[in-house]
């Protein structure tokens, strides 16, 4: 399948990020000599000449190890056209200082490696609470053989946003790997705990197989997320809290994921299914460091002809327990198994019982303060 897709109607693709490998002490120097020149034609002549010599220089589609900040060659060739086309030589050589500080000075926030002096390269982080995506990502490790799982590009993105490469993002909701395979795309380490111990040994396998650049650790576990030992399985990682925490529980008994008393989507009822989150909430968060952040991807459900709103519900829960709501997240939820070919049939059953498709789930994001 592609590594291909689209975003809020923006085209994602993981092989053409286009990094520049170039010398940065050459770079500096050469926007050091564009800054003394004193007028306005010979400051763009030198600039033109900068723009020739980046044109040649050679790109990776990974990002190189080392020297940061990384530069894309895009944001980058259009600083250099938007020094071109200033109409005054003062208006140029501001473009050419800002230039100067985003190569030479990198401003990140706790919580990420985003280089806010260079925040243009950054197109493919979604800032937007509404999230419009056409399929799911199936490069590399991801198969869509698991019934319930969630999409690659939530956890691409959340990990972004709120860890730094080496911290530490743990699953509660292991399913088929999804966030422990994004974890070694993205240099993160990853726990991951499942209740069904065979399909953790499947998700295992598709793990292991996803390439592992940055030599981080990915550990997945059979265990039932309210009492398994999170404390001990942080240790035997190497590091004492976590960093994010990343949950994608069943919508209650929407999917039948096991025969297992233990298991969420067996609960008898609303309330139980709330009150066993909840128990993993308690299990969980008190391994969260102040100032880090959870995500929660949910949706809701229809029961006896009534909308009950699970995913609400569940963000009460998290709330209850002292987490901040940062943003509330409206994602597409158009291609499932469940409807794949019933769109028709769909529609009709809409139309005879006065209720509306889902076709969106909620993606929380809290902060522990």
């Amino acid at each position: 399948m592609s590594d291909t897709y689209t975003i809020n109607g923006k085209t994602i693709s993981r092989s053409e990020h286009k990094y520049l490998l170039v010398d940065r002490r050459e770079l500096g120097r050469r926007i050091d000599e564009i800054l003394q020149q004193p007028d306005t034609a010979t400051l763009k002549q030198h600039t033109l000449s900068l723009k020739t010599v980046l044109e040649g220089a050679a790109t990776d589609s990974e990002a190189p190890d080392g020297d940061f900040p990384l530069l894309k060659l895009k944001p980058l060739m259009q600083e250099i056209g938007q020094i071109l086309d200033a109409h005054t030589y003062e208006r140029a050589r501001y473009y050419v200082q800002r230039l100067k500080k985003g190569i030479a000075e990198a401003k990140t926030s706790a919580v990420n490696d985003i280089n806010l002096r260079r925040w243009k390269d950054y197109d493919e982080i979604v800032t937007d609470s509404l999230w419009t995506i056409d399929r799911r990502d199936g490069s590399g490790a991801h198969l869509g053989w698991y019934w319930g799982n969630y999409i690659p590009q939530i956890p691409h993105q959340l990990i972004l946003r709120y860890t730094k490469q080496g911290e530490l993002v743990v699953d509660p909701f292991l399913g088929s790997g999804t966030t422990l395979i994004e974890c070694r795309r993205l240099g993160r380490h990853g726990i991951g705990v499942d209740l069904n111990p065979n399909t953790v040994e499947r998700a295992r396998g598709l793990i292991e197989g996803e390439a592992n650049p940055h030599q981080v650790v990915t550990q997945a576990t059979a265990g039932d997320s309210r009492t398994v030992d999170f404390a001990a399985l942080i240790r035997d990682s190497g590091h004492e809290a976590v960093d994010l925490y990343l949950m994608h529980p069943p919508y209650h008994d929407i999917i039948r994921f096991s025969e297992n008393e233990n298991d969420l989507s067996n609960a008898n009822g609303t309330d139980r299914f709330l009150q066993m989150f909840g128990e993993i909430l308690d299990n969980t968060l008190p391994l969260l460091r102040k100032g880090r952040y959870v995500g929660i991807v949910i949706g809701d459900k229809y029961s006896q002809g009534e909308w009950i709103p699970l995913g609400f519900h569940c963000l009460q829960e998290a709330q209850n327990r002292g987490l901040l709501l940062k943003s509330i997240i409206v994602k597409n939820f158009d291609q499932t198994k469940g409807k794949r070919n019933q769109k028709q049939l769909w529609r009709y059953r809409a139309l005879a019982g006065g209720f509306y498709v889902f076709k969106h789930e909620y993606i929380f994001i809290l902060r522990k303060d």
